[in-house]
């Protein structure tokens, strides 16, 4: 099968499928985390689907049921500390905007830091909560949300632990093509903390 072949002025011929275009608007990479997160939405949302579910089913009666309870002030706590998160990466990356090294550094590992908190914090709170999610529908889809953003969680703490090794290295500047590696993060990160504040509002307060 012969490969198609396409002129490319001064009458060259270019084989193969001809180049794709590029948006001058976004780049690839953000581009392509952008569609990512549209995807993790979606998972996140049938997730919560279940979840209203099963508590349209449980009735007008005590939510959680009967003998559920809910460290809502502890989950509260880290809510705060997942949520200043944000800002910390939003430090670090208009750091770097501006050509400031130091406080890119310090707003990545800071973040890290943070994150790194927020799910050793949730661990700890699976330790004692008292029930697993073998104990009813609600002890499912209470392990199945918080355990879902606790894998996203991790994903982002590999991504900044990356970041932050490539900003002790110097591999980032200030020019928008050149801290892409803080930025693509930085976006994740922040659909990590907005899905959590809709995670605790929903499972911990409603």
């Amino acid at each position: 099968m012969e490969s198609a072949s396409v002129t490319v002025g001064h009458g060259e011929e270019h084989h193969g499928p001809p180049e794709a275009n590029q948006s001058s608007r976004i780049d690839r990479q953000t581009l392509g985390i952008l569609l990512f997160i549209v995807s993790e939405v979606m998972l996140f949302g049938a997730f919560f689907a279940s979840y209203f579910f099963i508590r349209v089913v449980a009735g007008s009666g005590p939510w959680p049921p009967h003998p559920f309870e809910l460290p809502v002030a502890v989950a509260g706590m880290n809510t705060a500390i997942l949520v200043s998160s944000s800002f910390t990466m939003h430090w670090a990356l208009e750091s770097i905007r501006r050509g400031n090294r130091r406080g890119l550094q310090m707003g990545l590992m800071t973040t890290f830091l943070l994150g790194a908190t927020f799910l050793f914090i949730q661990i700890n709170e699976y330790v004692h909560i008292g029930f697993s999610a073998r104990d009813d529908a609600f002890g499912s889809i209470f392990y199945g949300l918080t355990g879902l953003h606790g894998a996203h969680v991790t994903v982002g703490l590999i991504l900044l632990g990356i970041a932050n090794v490539r900003a002790f290295r110097g591999h980032y500047g200030p020019e928008a093509k050149d801290h892409l590696g803080v930025e693509v993060p930085g976006i994740y990160w922040h659909f990590v903390d907005v899905m959590w504040i809709i995670v605790f509002t929903t499972v911990y307060v409603l």
